[in-house]
């Protein structure tokens, strides 16, 4: 219900917009939108394994009201169809259409505060993110297409570069991010973040807590009576530039759990990208990635190792080619993305190979099943 009001909330600050503050030529209305069509081929499964297509309106509404303060409504519906198929048959159809983005936020030079269904992502990793907490954006994805949360968020700028950020959620009860098991319905996950400048770049410090759902969990594993449980993450992150960009992004999640082996988990990134004087500037990129999950916080438990490095070349004006490569050091799989990209004003087509394993596992958040096994995908996108 709370999750329903908010998104109604921001909905109904459009009907006044134009009238309330009249006195002020800055009203601004825009409709902007992305339609794209795609189509997944993996031979091994059929010709045409996967086709869609998603259309993503997008209203936004902006208002000065006075001098340092600014109030900005925006409204976005996620519209789409898609079929897997095998075998030249369909296998499974998905027809949806709900809301994408849903918010008012109130600004000033200093300060702002967003309510509704929003994106909110942060962090220094590109590739292997621990503190993918809210979003669900896959880096190898040329679209960057991620589900919102709803809830409030607030953040402060100093004149130092500094900034403070507050949120409080409730009703996101899908898995997100690296999350093992859901949020209890109808709780309220919240946190915060201080991010600053520090030496040659900047660093921050993130906290958040929610309750866990821990009914919904495999029955394989030995329960007790709990049908839920605390969860704390405390995260540390840093980016520099030291003639080359380097980084470090780490998270340490407590879980008041009875399962023991699942109580603590730890995940580090570390990172470094440089861009290359080759031709119009190659730019490569690096990370390294554990996680691990223990009975004690800095114990041995299992884990799993990644490294990764992805490559981008602009050819020329239209044209831009990247490639990403993972490594799965544990299980000794290897995932392989190549995409080219190609501009015509508001078009883009692009066209991408992959080489995965059968049962990709990176997280729930990266790619899924869609671009398991080796195929290519082909994605026209027009913009208004």
């Amino acid at each position: 219900m709370i999750k329903r009001i908010i998104a109604i909330f921001s909905l109904l600050i459009l009907a006044p917009f134009p009238s309330t503050y009249s006195q002020y030529d800055s009203f601004r209305f825009s409709l902007q939108g992305q339609a794209s069509a795609w189509i997944i081929s993996i031979p091994e499964r059929s010709f045409i394994s996967q086709a869609g297509v998603r259309y993503l309106p997008d209203i936004l509404i902006d208002k000065q009201i006075s001098n340092n303060l600014f109030l900005e409504a925006e409204l976005s519906l996620n519209s789409f169809i898609a079929s897997d198929f095998n075998n030249r048959e369909i296998n499974d159809s998905q027809a949806k259409l709900k809301l994408y983005r849903s918010s008012l936020r109130i600004s000033t030079n200093h300060f702002e505060l967003r309510a509704g269904l929003q994106k909110i992502n942060f962090g220094s990793a590109t590739l292997f993110r621990p503190l993918i907490l809210f979003d669900k954006v896959d880096p190898r994805d040329p679209l960057k297409f991620t589900d919102g949360v709803y809830g409030l968020l607030a953040r402060y700028y100093s004149n130092n570069n500094s900034n403070i950020w507050l949120w409080g959620l409730y009703g996101n009860n899908d898995l997100k991010g690296w999350e093992i098991f859901p949020t209890k319905k109808k709780s309220i996950e919240f946190g915060g973040r201080i991010q600053s400048p520090f030496l040659t770049g900047e660093a921050g410090l993130t906290y958040n807590h929610r309750q866990a759902e821990q009914s919904l969990f495999p029955l394989s594993y030995p329960l007790s009576n709990k049908h839920s449980f605390e969860e704390n993450r405390f995260a540390f992150d840093g980016k520099w530039d030291i003639e080359i960009g380097v980084w470090i992004e780490a998270a340490f999640i407590n879980r008041k759990t009875e399962i023991l082996s699942l109580k603590h988990q730890r995940m580090i990134t570390l990172g470094a990208d440089y861009t290359f004087p080759v031709g119009n500037g190659l730019h490569m990129l690096s990370e390294f990635f554990n996680t691990e999950n223990s009975e004690k916080l800095l114990g041995k438990g299992d884990g799993s190792n990644f490294a990764g490095v992805s490559a981008d070349y602009p050819v020329g004006l239209f044209d831009n080619v990247s490639a990403f490569f993972y490594r799965d050091w544990t299980s000794k799989e290897n995932y392989f993305t190549f995409n080219w990209q190609r501009t015509y004003d508001n078009w883009m087509i692009y066209f991408i190979g992959f080489l995965n394993p059968d049962n990709a596992k990176l997280n729930q958040t990266q790619s899924g099943n869609a671009l398991a096994g080796n195929g290519v995908q082909i994605m026209v996108v027009f913009n208004h």
